[in-house]
């Protein structure tokens, strides 16, 4: 069993630097690695998955690496088969290793050295997600050597933070393999609460096409800018009918679909009308809302706006992508996965949550999943993030529990 963080910490100052704290346990140590590691998700994470793949390799099972199409990152999948050999149902522990920039913010500390202050470890990952991977990868010679008696799966992702790009291809792999999980456990933040919903995240990005000119000479231009602010304001009024009407789903503590203008672009030079703008929104919607539909309500606005402007000039255009779109969670509220993973110590919850993961895509595949893990969502890509070392011993205990219960010589 891994020795429990508290107990490993106790004679440590609580302002110790990483170096002197992190060496203590088996997952701090894991946690520390990993952690060192610049997986920002523009970067590679190659370095990250080689340390766990030798680490898999290192206890009898070859890993399978999923890469991405330019081979600069990869998903990495490996099976601990049961004591009869058995590698399909079992339990998937999923996990992503990227994580967000730490550009224009404010750290105390160096983002990328780890550190335990007052109980907490700062870094950047340390709550998104590799509290979670880390305490997944010191039960990996556990793993090896309990004989169980059904497979545990490890998952790990590239490109989570970018609309969970990477675990597509990652999921296809299982489904082909014929693996069939029973269940699967996503270790986002959760502080260890047993979460059973999220809503669907849908990126798009518009850009309008407009004629440039002399801002002397306004008649003859298109002001892309201009036609871009139709779309912002139909994308709030969208907004504002979701939190009006609903559909509601009060396990949310924001209950109805949510959508919203984050970034535009366009112009160059107050003297000149701009020919492009580009603008990207999301909206987040509860199991209730028909996605595609929505999708084709904001291209129909769209259209409609690109016919205004060809009024104008027959050469001006919108162009509408989806830069990312990621799957809601709704495992029902009496699914054995839930019923699983309270017994292992998850705290029961009714809770959902307004922010996406990759459970989605698990639960597209037909593989009953929860997401349950370490952390404070409120740290999250935050300046400081930091998880408290008490949410990694409560993962520690998790992990400990799940072994003991899938030990086949128990069961028999």
């Amino acid at each position: 069993m891994t020795p429990h963080t508290a107990d490993a910490l106790a004679a440590s100052p609580t302002d110790a630097s990483t170096d002197a704290a992190l060496t203590r346990t088996p997952t701090l140590e894991w946690v520390d690695r990993l952690l060192r590691l610049d997986t920002t998700s523009r970067d590679s994470n190659l370095e990250l998955i080689g340390l766990i793949a030798d680490e898999v390799r290192a206890h009898g099972v070859e890993p399978v690496l999923i890469p991405n199409a330019e081979g600069t990152k990869a998903n990495l999948l490996a099976t601990f088969p049961a004591a009869d050999g058995s590698t399909t149902g079992g339990i998937v522990l999923s996990g992503h290793t990227d994580v967000v920039p730490v550009d224009g913010q404010d750290w105390a500390s160096d983002p990328f050295v780890p550190v335990v202050r007052d109980g907490r470890l700062y870094g950047r990952g340390t709550c998104d997600m590799k509290g979670f991977v880390g305490a997944v990868v010191a039960q990996v010679p556990q793993l090896a050597a309990t004989p169980l008696s059904e497979p545990v799966h490890l998952a790990f992702s590239y490109d989570e933070e970018v609309g969970c790009v990477g675990a597509v291809s990652l999921v296809d792999e299982m489904v082909r393999r014929g693996l069939a999980p029973r269940a699967c456990i996503v270790g986002e933040p959760t502080s260890m609460r047993v979460i059973r919903g999220h809503k669907a995240l849908t990126m798009l990005q518009v850009t309008f096409h407009g004629v440039a000119a002399h801002s002397s000479r306004t008649p003859f231009g298109v002001n892309a800018i201009e036609y871009a602010a139709h779309l912002i304001r139909f994308v709030r009024e969208v907004a504002d009918e979701f939190r009006v009407d609903g559909p509601f789903d009060e396990h949310y503590d924001v209950p109805f679909t949510t959508a919203t203008v984050n970034q535009v672009e366009g112009g160059i030079a107050v003297n000149t009308v701009p020919a492009e703008c580009t603008l990207t929104f999301e909206f987040r919607a509860v199991a209730a809302v028909d996605v595609d539909a929505t999708v084709a309500r904001f291209r129909a606005e769209a259209a409609r706006i690109e016919g205004l402007m060809r009024q104008e000039n027959p050469d001006a255009r919108v162009e509408v992508s989806i830069g990312a779109q990621a799957p809601g969670l709704e495992t029902d509220a009496d699914a054995e996965v839930i019923e699983l993973v309270g017994r292992l110590g998850g705290l029961p919850s009714q809770e959902k949550v307004a922010y996406g993961t990759e459970a989605g895509l698990f639960h597209r595949a037909g593989i009953p999943t929860v997401v349950c893990g370490p952390g404070d969502i409120a740290q999250a890509h935050a300046s400081d993030e930091y998880v408290e070392l008490e949410q990694i011993e409560r993962c520690d205990a998790f992990l400990d529990t799940l072994l003991t219960h899938l030990r086949a010589d128990q069961r028999a």
